[in-house]
């Protein structure tokens, strides 16, 4: 059928070249619209429930509100993990969900579990749905700046104006606020005035609340005139909530200002931010919708920027301080700079070993032509142009142009001999249908080895599937066009004189130094099968001093920081500490710009709590470094530079940072979660490990989470002191709400800005617990008033600062980051060390997390697929050769080809990842391919060395097949020489390029480039030692059964 296919092509050039075209003109648009990302999207489909439960502590949320919600979410279809975290005043509760899981099904799920969950909850309390932004959607950060304003006024600027204006940039999910001051009202009301007047405190909050509203009092008509009436009671400011009337004494008013002081302050803060070490500022962050493409939404937010410019007060201005767009340009040039190279190659290739310009420019113009088919399948399936799906392209380059390079070579070895009345169609005919049909098979290997790959799953699957998709597309469009296009181009192009193979100087050295091999390996044929299997043994040395890893590390141009401190450190405390650290930071040349935060920003996407910092270190371009520095340097070198007393130091990258933290909750390369019941319990099992795994080489840092770390004043009411009062506990625990925690009473409507009222006790009234039981009062039933301290107890408490649970049950984390190690090798010798040391309690166990997680899960899939895609390729190679002695030897290239890539791995230094497995699993067909090419030739030689002999009148002998086998091998040297080292030409640019994405790309080519210089050596060797054998053998069978037939 492929022989049809490629005389029927032949023979129709005008529609061939038609729906070229159409292809070619389907590319190009394919590529000017296909978006564009530095990296496919790595996050799990996530919903987060965000709940709100004011002035309480961690353990009530995770009693009354996170509790009831995650064991509620288990139940919702198609999720994986249920995450929850109560902090002070929030609760916020991650439904990851399975790959696949459309993100708006899953959140209209949720929600209705929630529906049914919220009943649950305490009165008032309710929760709601995060953005819909991506796990890694925080692609744009700036800093609000204005020099003659204060931070609460930049704060309202950016609540009130900014924020909802570039909230409505195109692909914006939700914008979030942090640092600053946020303006609030507070009334701060005097308990002994309260006392003088019998007031009690519930009444002042009761009359600000009634005196904040608008009402509408529906129309009047006066003289033919419509007036619409209102009502205006709203508060407006400081003047208006003075001139409150709380009680009237015998017509005399007893105004707010009698018994209170109203004051315009800074609500409580949990967040902060510090630009470059200067000193706060407020900023903003904007995340990217789900599914979004990140340029699309930067970009769109810059034009909203330059849109809203005009209308922010004067002096005042955005600055940006983190901007994903330039990760994404970089790593796109990168790649786009490399492709050129790596077509620029291959074609110095083909025109170097055919020495006809013309038979050149057949690979040369079906090179563009499958990669813009691999474009418009990209479009077609929604793939971006990113440093992975571009990466397929890349390393496909090479072996896209073997068949071309093969058919073009037969060609010529038809034309020469061709006489001038001979017709050239038919010899190209005969060419092409000789060899079109094996390469048409080989280039099918090439794309079914990289099978496993599209079974991977979760992060890696998403890493590693637009690379498949893409190089899969390339391959196809190669082998669609090796029996369509090139049998065409061959017919347009190649004509003229053919200059012989013998006068290319590169061919007749080549002919030269491999004849003399080639010869004695004939003679000495299970010699040299020994050798080629000792070397095969040998590699297992290399092979077993390879670490493990899940990835190498993307150099993203940018990093972040991010320290942990003990929990319960104060505001003023983390604020000071945050500008310590960004202006150490901010000190070194290579750095340009350093943004700290510290605590949350005002969004569901950030569960921060003070003690963690996340600060975005920007680096200026990599020439500007000092000499000899590189990203593993700076960092060791910042590290020292941080080594501050209380503080542990992890750095990471934002992207990844954000992705590892959505899929284990881990946000160090290693983790470990300690599960139990008891918190106390899990904290010491925590400190244990973490006191074990310092002592393990390689550990840069290890921290576990002080989940009792946090301090409580516990006020616990008397029942018999209330009973003596006729009190009831409610009426305690409100005048604590109130008195100390501040009650929000109601919000002012000012223009379009909206501002709190609290009411609350003096601070010097509440700032110890001695004070505390001494000035709350708390009103009794005959109107009088009791100090607090007669009604309950007080007592100063350790507990948990915050809780972290997973699918319901309570969990402590331990942080690990390690430097100069392999992750494989590290937590093999970790875990030895903690099941030693540790001991583990029943009802308590433990589990690894991080990257480790992932690379156990693709190693675990990779064992399953990887020996079913060898069987597929199987399979394939005996519908070619419909023998089992060519199919094994061909199969026999695979273990020899990976014997250069496990060398070249440990030549470099590399890890084994699934980056160095995905570059062996593309070696596998690509060395199946190369095989092939060897045994066609072989084949092809054996059968004209038969038909002579038969020709002859006489049988063919030993003799005749050594001689057939010599030709094959050495005279057909040029095509199987062009092969290889297109394929390895194309991969060089990888090898050597070292832009954004390069740490990658590198670790896919190597296996690649060290695996095909052996696969040649097999190819040129030993696979022509083998042939013969089994061609001795497949010959004596046959004489014996001939003489057999004879005696008969």
């Amino acid at each position: 059928m492929l022989a049809r296919i490629i005389e029927w092509s032949l023979r129709h050039v005008f529609l061939v070249l038609l729906t070229t075209a159409f292809i070619v003109a389907t590319g190009v648009y394919a590529v000017l619209r296909t978006p564009i990302d530095a990296l496919p999207d790595l996050s799990d489909v996530q919903v987060i429930v965000y709940t709100e439960y004011p002035g309480q502590g961690p353990q009530v949320v995770e009693d009354q509100v996170t509790y009831p919600l995650t064991t509620a979410m288990l139940s919702v279809p198609r999720s994986k993990v249920v995450r929850g975290f109560s902090n002070f005043g929030v609760s916020f509760v991650y439904v990851i969900f399975e790959d696949g899981t459309d993100i708006y099904w899953a959140r209209s799920r949720v929600l209705e579990y929630l529906n049914f969950a919220a009943r649950r909850l305490p009165r008032g309390v309710t929760p709601a749905l995060g953005p819909d932004a991506t796990g890694v959607g925080w692609v744009y950060q700036y800093v609000v700046q204005g020099s003659q304003r204060s931070l609460a006024e930049l704060r309202a600027i950016q609540d009130w104006f900014v924020r909802y204006q570039l909230t409505k940039a195109q692909g914006v999910s939700e914008v979030a606020s942090v640092g600053g001051f946020v303006k609030t009202y507070q009334v701060t009301v005097d308990p002994q005035k309260l006392q003088a007047y019998g007031l009690p405190l519930r009444r002042v909050s009761d009359v600000i609340r009634m005196s904040n509203q608008d009402v509408g009092g529906r129309t009047v008509e006066m003289a033919e005139t419509e007036y619409v009436v209102r009502g205006r009671g709203y508060l407006r400011g400081v003047d208006d909530l003075e001139k409150l009337v709380i009680k009237s004494v015998a017509g005399t008013p007893v105004f707010l200002r009698d018994i209170a002081r109203i004051e315009l302050v800074p609500d409580e803060r949990r967040g902060i931010a510090e630009l470059d070490g200067n000193g706060e500022v407020v900023a903003g962050i904007a995340m990217a919708r789900y599914g979004q493409n990140a340029l699309d939404v930067i970009h769109n937010l810059k034009l909203k920027i330059g849109e809203i410019a005009a209308g922010l007060p004067e002096g005042v201005s955005l600055k940006a301080v983190y901007d994903r767009s330039d990760l994404i340009h970089r790593a796109i040039d990168n790649l786009r700079r490399t492709l050129i190279e790596e077509s620029i190659i291959v074609a110095v290739v083909c025109i170097v070993f055919l020495l006809h310009a013309r038979s050149a420019l057949v690979a040369i113009v079906m090179l563009p032509i499958g990669l813009l088919i691999a474009f418009t399948a990209m479009r077609a399936l929604g793939l971006n142009s990113n440093i992975m799906s571009l990466g397929g392209i890349a390393i496909a380059i090479g072996a896209m142009v073997d068949a071309a390079i093969v058919m073009i070579e037969n060609a010529h070895k038809h034309l020469e001999p061709l006489k001038p009345e001979d017709s050239r169609l038919d010899a190209i005919i005969a060419s092409c249908c000789e060899v079109g049909p094996p390469l048409f098979f080989s280039l099918l290997i090439i794309t079914v080895s990289f099978l496993p790959v599209f079974t991977l799953e979760a992060q890696e699957g998403r890493m590693f599937q637009p690379l498949a998709f893409t190089k899969t597309f390339a391959m196809a469009g190669a082998a669609l066009l090796s029996i369509t296009l090139v049998p065409v181009l061959m017919l347009l192009f190649i004509r003229g004189k053919i200059p012989p193979e013998m006068k290319n100087p590169i061919v007749s050295a080549l002919i030269w130094g491999y004849h003399p091999i080639i010869a004695w390996v004939m003679r000495w044929k299970k010699l040299t099968i020994a050798l080629a299997a000792t070397l095969l043994a040998v590699s297992a040395y290399p092979a077993l001093q390879l670490g493990s890893e899940f990835m190498p590390v993307l150099n993203e141009g940018t990093l972040l920081y991010m320290p942990s401190t003990l929990p319960s450190i104060s505001v003023t405390k983390a604020a000071e500490l945050l500008q310590t650290q960004d202006r150490i930071l901010k000190s070194f040349p290579e750095v340009e710009s350093v943004f700290g935060k510290a605590g949350r920003a005002n969004s569901a996407t950030d569960p921060a709590p003070l003690e963690m910092a996340e600060t975005v270190i920007n680096l200026k371009p990599e020439e500007q470094w000092r000499a000899g520095t590189t990203m593993d340097k700076l960092i060791a070198e910042m590290d020292q530079a941080m080594q501050i007393p209380g503080i542990s130091n992890a750095w990471t990258m934002p992207i990844k940072a954000r992705t590892d933290m959505l899929s284990t909750g881990i946000r160090t390369p290693i983790g470990i979660k300690v599960f139990g019941k008891d918190l106390t319990e899990m904290e010491r099992l925590a400190k244990d490990i973490e006191q074990v795994i310092k002592t393990v080489p390689g550990t840069a840092s290890a921290y576990a989470e002080r989940i009792t770390g946090g301090y409580y004043l516990d006020i616990e009411p008397d029942a018999l002191a209330l009973a003596r009062y006729g009190i009831t506990v409610g009426d305690v625990e409100e005048v604590i709400a109130t008195a100390l925690g501040g009650d929000m009473v109601t919000t002012t409507v000012e223009g379009r800005e909206r501002f709190s009222v609290g009411v609350r006790y003096p601070r010097e009234l509440r700032f110890d617990p001695d004070s505390i039981a001494r000035n709350v009062l708390v009103p009794v039933m005959d109107g009088g008033m009791v100090p607090l301290g007669q009604l309950a107890k007080l007592v100063v408490r350790k507990g948990p600062p915050a809780i972290r649970t997973e699918n319901a049950l309570l969990s402590a984390y331990v942080f690990v980051d390690i430097r100069g190690r392999d992750i494989g090798g590290y937590v093999a010798d970790a875990q030895r060390a903690v099941r030693e040391q540790v001991k583990l309690e029943p009802g308590y166990f433990l589990t690894w997390s991080g990257q480790f997680e992932y690379m156990q899960r693709a190693i675990q899939k990779l064992k399953v697929v990887i020996p079913l895609t060898l069987l597929i390729v199987f399979v394939l190679l005996y519908l070619n050769f419909n023998r089992i002695g060519e199919t094994l030897i061909v199969l026999l290239s695979v273990p020899f080809a990976l014997v250069g890539g496990v060398w070249l791995l440990y030549a470099l230094d590399y890890n084994l990842s699934v980056a160095v497995a995905v570059g062996f699993i593309a070696l596998v067909g690509v060395a199946a391919e190369t095989g092939v090419v060897m045994l066609i030739y072989l084949n092809k030689a054996v059968e004209e060395h038969r038909a002579r002999c038969q020709h002859a009148g006489r049988a063919l002998t030993p003799d005749d097949l050594h001689e057939a086998v010599m030709e094959g091998a050495v005279l057909r040297v040029r095509p199987k020489m062009m092969t290889v080292v297109a394929i390895m030409a194309g991969l060089l640019p990888i090898m050597w390029s070292a832009g954004t994405g390069s740490e990658v790309m590198r670790r896919i080519a190597a296996p690649m480039v060290g695996g095909m210089i052996s696969a040649t050596v097999l190819t040129l060797i030993v696979i022509p030692a083998i042939f013969a054998l089994v061609a001795e053998a497949r010959l004596a069978r046959e004489s014996r059964a001939s003489r057999s037939a004879g005696l008969v």
